[in-house]
């Protein structure tokens, strides 16, 4: 299964796609949508727009996964990141891409363990888990992969919980009595 994770926003939006097989899961790109301060707000959400769709193209993704908002003090910073988020959807949903939202506490809790990691230990923990040891990247970069990373660990443990007999004969051969 191949991931998009989106960190959306209006100066940077972080992208971030892996492939997820079983336990394994591998970094396919991430990079940053940079958007110029001198563009309206109408213009980076066309921006926004048009490279995930460029990338969506490009790679195929089965899944989509987006940070939902974040509700700080400015309120004007909050709506302009719900308009990210906006484009950001609207491209996954053009796309015929399922896609999922997941908090800022519940990406960190299943990447670091702890729903208020540091953007350090983030990133720290997704360059050790994608094995990108000595790969630079922005925090808005690993925030993405967080966010895919977190969508395929809740995927593998939905898809863990469908338990029928036949599928535990197969898993465990060993454990039926003849």
């Amino acid at each position: 299964m191949i991931i998009l994770g989106v960190d959306p926003g209006t100066n940077y939006t972080g992208f971030g796609i892996i492939k997820a097989q079983k336990n394994s899961f591998t970094k396919i790109v991430n990079g940053l949508i940079k958007l110029p301060s001198n563009k309206t707000i109408t213009e980076k959400l066309e921006i926004i727009y048009g490279e995930l769709d460029k990338l969506i193209k490009a790679y195929q993704p089965d899944e989509f996964a987006i940070e939902t908002a974040f509700y700080g003090k400015n309120v004007q910073s909050a709506m302009k990141i719900g308009y990210a988020r906006g484009v950001s959807l609207l491209a996954a949903v053009h796309n015929k891409i399922p896609a999922s939202e997941y908090s800022p506490r519940e990406v960190k809790k299943s990447v670091v363990g702890n729903g208020a990691a540091s953007k350090q230990q983030v990133s720290f923990m997704i360059r050790s888990l994608l094995n990108l040891k000595n790969t630079k990247m922005k925090f808005d970069e690993s925030d993405a992969l967080a966010i895919a990373l977190c969508h395929a660990f809740r995927v593998h443990r939905l898809t863990a919980k469908k338990k029928d007999w036949k599928s535990f004969i197969e898993a465990h051969p060993e454990r039926v009595v003849g």
